[in-house]
Order: C-alpha cells, then structure tokens, then sequence
C-alpha cells in the first residue's frame, strides 16, 4: 500500500501536475451549480458538510436552502432552541449531525475569529479528519485532502488498488496519505471538491462513464476495463429485526411516542408507539407492514390497529396524544410521517 503511489504514473512530479491541472480545466467547466457554492462562506460550507454526510445531493439542496433561509449565519442557528433545529431536519436523517451543528454553532458564535487548522476544528462537535479538511481547504485554502467515499472509489480505481478494506472508514484512513500527495496546494479546496465531483457524477459505484473522465489517461483500472472491481470492500453481514408499532387514536388526535433519553438517536424525534403490547387492549389488524434498512440492518415493522387499556401510564412509555391539526407542528421521523400520511 505504501509503494502504490510510488510506483504509479502518478509517482513523478511532472505527471501529478499534469493530472492535477487536468481535474481542475474539468471542474472549472463541469461543476454543478449547487447553492452552498454561490456565495460560498464559510457558514454555508460548514452546513452543507454536515448535510452531505450519508445523503445525496439532490436529497440536500431544498434542506439546505429552507436551513440558511431559516438559520442563515452560526449565531442565529446558535440561539433557536433545539426542537426548531431538529424541525428543520426532519426527513435527513442521522439526527445526531443537527445536534451536533446546534451545539457547534454556540462555540464558534462565541468567537472572535475563526481558526484555519483542520486540528482545530476537529475539536468541535460532529467534525472529523473529512470535514475538518473540506472546511479549511475550502474556506482557507489550507492544503488539507479529503478523503470520503467518492475519493476512495477514485482512488483505488486509478491505483488499481486490490487491497480489501474492512469498511469505508479503514479505505478513508489507508488512502488519506495518498490524497494528500496528490493535493494541489495552489488550489486545494477546489481540488478537492473537483476530486469528490469525479467520483460523484463520472466515477460512478456502477457503469463509470470512463469514456468522459477527464483524467482517465491515469487511470489504471479503465485503462484495464475493470474499474467496477474496485474499490474491495469487506462484505458486512446484514441482520433482520422485527418491530410491532400500534396505530392508536381519539376522535381528534393520534398517541405518538418519543425514544427515552438514553434510548437511541432518536431523542425528541415523535414515532409511532412501539414496546406497549402489555398496554393494549388487543393487538387487532395489521395495517401496514413497512420495510426499510439502516445501515446493515434490515428492519420489518408492522403496524396494528389497536387501543389502550384503561389503567395505561402514557409518561411510562413516553407518549403523547398529538392533535391531528398539529401534526406538522412536530419532529416527526421522516418514514413515519410518510406512513401516517399514508394511514390517517
């Protein structure tokens, strides 16, 4: 792995160059227009980041653009309470990035200045090796290379690098160094978005458009016709759950249910109430059965129409009863929202 650079076409200095002047002639005229990019800050840099984490791009921009219209520098997202904040978010997912730009925001509103080391603002809430290079390189133009998933598949695809990785973290950590030799210091926050382009709109997991990549006289694995083997990721195994959520209501409202502290990621996120079957009169209809999958674990969750017993403690299990007409008014998980649009 240490030798792989070295021994690459891309080992020599004149050819990094080369490749580096060729990625950036390519960004300069195929980048898209994406919102954090006009009138770039470093606000809207820090936001996008953590947006883009797990989440298309297509998926980010109405989010974004709804978060600086409501949010638009870090000392208004510092002074909103936590619930606006996690409104603001619902649908995204991975709830622990909006609290962790909540409580980022209140550090870095308390600032005089900004600092411009990525070691720096590895120190705040959320913020690793990634984000922390794209922020300064992006807005201080500090020579730090990223390394996410698109880099990664960049990456190994021109090294041909067979190496198998145990996740996309291992993959990040093990390539970083060879990103950072190939880091153009003049420009390196354009460079580093040019090399996340890349892998996002040429070099793609499947069917790379290879015919059209601006730098593909580099590339071994295209030049080999085989750049879909790479990069050789560890298979995980996927497990299965089953969750039994109940559909309750009243004439006016619908009992809902938020996670315990503690519980899980979902703290302050409303749900459809699950772990009650001892408060239930009986467990009646299925309703719906749904299906999704976080990250390696595939969840079926069927849902039942059912009542309360009398003698229920609403404040032991965490419910609420929620007015039909203020349902928009609450974080709601974004595939529970969509069942009960689907259900009421």
């Amino acid at each position: 792995m240490n030798n792989l650079l070295t021994k690459h076409i891309l080992g020599g200095l004149e050819n990094r160059e080369k490749f580096q002047i060729d990625l950036l002639e390519w960004f300069d005229s195929h980048q898209r227009d994406l919102p954090w990019r006009n009138n770039s800050s470093l606000y809207k840099t820090v936001i996008s980041e953590f947006m883009l984490q797990q989440t298309r791009v297509t998926t980010v921009i109405p989010y974004f653009e709804n978060w600086i219209e409501k949010f638009p520098d870090f000392k208004s997202l510092a002074s909103a309470k936590e619930e606006e904040v996690l409104k603001a978010w619902e649908g995204l997912g991975y709830y622990s990035r909006a609290r962790n730009l909540h409580k980022l925001s209140k550090i870095v509103s308390t600032w005089d200045s900004f600092p411009t080391d990525a070691k720096s603002w590895q120190s705040l809430p959320g913020i690793g090796p990634y984000i922390a290079a794209a922020i300064t390189s992006i807005s201080f133009n500090q020579t730090e290379a990223v390394c996410d998933g698109n880099v990664v598949r960049v990456l190994t695809r021109i090294l041909a690098c067979g190496e198998q990785f145990k996740d996309g973290s291992v993959a990040q950590k093990k390539l970083r160094p060879h990103a950072q030799k190939l880091l153009n210091i003049q420009r390196p926050g354009d460079y580093n978005q040019a090399l996340m382009e890349l892998g996002a709109i040429v070099c793609h997991r499947q069917s790379p458009s290879c015919t059209t990549c601006p730098v593909q006289v580099y590339c071994t694995s295209g030049k080999q016709g085989d750049p879909e083997r790479f990069p050789v990721l560890a298979k995980k195994k996927k497990s299965f759950q089953k969750i039994k959520r109940f559909w309750i209501e009243s004439n006016d409202s619908l009992l809902l249910q938020k996670p315990k502290e503690g519980e899980n990621k979902l703290v302050g996120i409303y749900e459809l109430p699950k772990g009650i079957e001892l408060e239930i009169s009986k467990k009646g209809k299925i309703l719906a059965v749904k299906k999704r999958t976080i990250g390696q674990v595939e969840f079926e969750e069927s849902i039942y129409l059912t009542s309360l017993t009398q003698e229920c403690d609403l404040n032991r299990y965490n419910m609420e009863w929620i007015k039909w007409e203020n349902l928009n008014n609450i974080t709601l998980s974004g595939p529970h929202r969509k069942w009960i649009e689907e259900l009421k």
